[in-house]
């Protein structure tokens, strides 16, 4: 009976969550039908990796990566003041055990800084076999979920073998998956029981024609009976010193529970990667809609003492690079990547302490098929993304990008 429970609830969230399996890609958690200018400009994910793509049922999956809290912050949207992290997943196939922001136990919602820059762990316990689709994601309030990559994960096994035991206070040993079921089930049915009961003893006379024209004949009197007005005396008192009675009973029953935290974790950005030792100041972006390119004509000024080269433009979860920078691609695991989507006017090294203006193209298909062209018809038409740049040794250096776009259509 239980695993018909779970396999109901599965198939229930899976499609209350719009997954869509495609070979080649994912349409799952609706991230391509956010607006560009929220999805470019708030959380900019980069880095994020995971630690197996294939699980057998209780396996731990560790996702990692940082994102950088944009400066130019859209005005349209609320401040990060409350935000929460968790992962996007089609229903209840994943249990999270642990999550940490910048190496800090991170249980409740957290107040980000705008320019700040975090890392993120979050490890979670396969509990349903199956092919997910699966992003990490922060819930900022009053403005919704904004995404970060994704990617696919396949569970094998068998969902009967799922552990997932722990210890309570005083030392018992219980499993999270059948504890409280029976008692949260009865409660259910008794009050499905008593609300049918209140419903039935309502509906068993004549209802709405007969009762108006009693009302309009002046006969309202003789609507409500003696006995109703008894039996709606005895639910008003007796529902109350019910839930009360159960309230002490359960007090009695765990006198040392802990209720659902509602606090606000302080957690300070890490010493800034982004914007510290390469600064940018865009001049001028335009976007070729028939193209499909993004031109940004920026200044760069490398303060570090090594020569660097443009590797990467990374925005709403795309990532273009730069073929002939090899280092931009080492390590990373996102599926929406241009691999020849960025090209300069001059290949160069921007040298130790030169200030360069450069023209950066960032053209390919991906700024349609993920919906960020839209960004033209947005009321706030704004760049925003990261751009990275590698030395010889393939040290990186971060810096944001945000400027206006003036669209083009030749």
């Amino acid at each position: 009976m239980l695993k018909a429970i779970k396999k109901f609830l599965g198939v229930l969230c899976l499609g209350a969550c719009g997954l869509t399996l495609a070979p080649n890609g994912a349409a799952a958690h609706g991230e391509k039908a956010l607006e560009p200018f929220i999805r470019m400009r708030t959380i900019q994910w980069y880095d994020v990796q995971w630690s197996q793509e294939k699980l057998n049922v209780n396996d731990e999956l560790v996702i990692t990566g940082k994102f950088h809290v944009a400066e130019d912050w859209p005005r349209g949207v609320p401040k990060p003041d409350a935000a929460y992290l968790n992962v996007s997943s089609p229903g209840p196939v994943f249990i999270r055990t642990e999550r940490y922001l910048n190496g800090q136990s991170s249980m409740s919602s957290v107040a980000l800084k705008l320019g700040g820059d975090y890392d993120f762990r979050i490890v979670l316990k396969a509990r349903l076999p199956g092919r997910y689709h699966l992003h990490p994601f922060f819930n900022l309030h009053d403005a919704g979920a904004v995404m970060g990559p994704g990617q696919w994960f396949e569970v094998t096994g068998d969902p009967a073998a799922f552990s997932n035991q722990v210890k309570t206070l005083h030392g018992d040993m219980i499993d999270m998956e059948t504890y409280g079921l029976a008692n949260g089930v009865a409660w259910h049915l008794f009050w499905i029981a008593l609300g049918s009961a209140w419903l039935l003893w309502w509906v068993r006379r004549p209802l709405f024609l007969p009762r108006y024209k009693m009302l309009r004949l002046g006969q309202e009197k003789a609507l409500i009976t003696p006995l109703d007005r008894k039996i709606a005396m005895a639910m008003l008192a007796g529902v109350p010193l019910f839930v009360f009675g159960a309230q002490a009973i359960t007090d009695r029953q765990y006198p040392s529970a802990i209720p659902l935290q509602a606090g606000m974790d302080q957690i300070e950005p890490l010493p800034s990667a982004v914007n510290a030792l390469v600064k940018i100041k865009v001049q001028r972006a335009e976007f070729n809609v028939p193209a499909r390119s993004m031109s940004i004509v920026a200044q760069i000024h490398n303060a570090s003492d090594k020569p660097v080269q443009i590797g990467e433009f990374a925005t709403a979860n795309v990532r273009f690079l730069n073929p002939g920078v090899g280092a931009s691609g080492k390590g990373d695991q996102d599926t929406i990547v241009a691999p020849q989507g960025l090209s300069l006017d001059s290949p160069d090294p921007i040298q130790p302490g030169e200030t360069r203006t450069v023209r950066v193209a960032v053209t390919d298909a991906l700024w349609q098929r993920e919906r960020l062209d839209g960004l033209i018809r947005d009321a706030d038409s704004r760049l925003g993304g990261l751009l990275f740049l590698y030395d010889a040794n393939g040290q990186r250096h971060i810096a944001s990008v945000s400027t206006a776009v003036i669209p083009k259509f030749d």
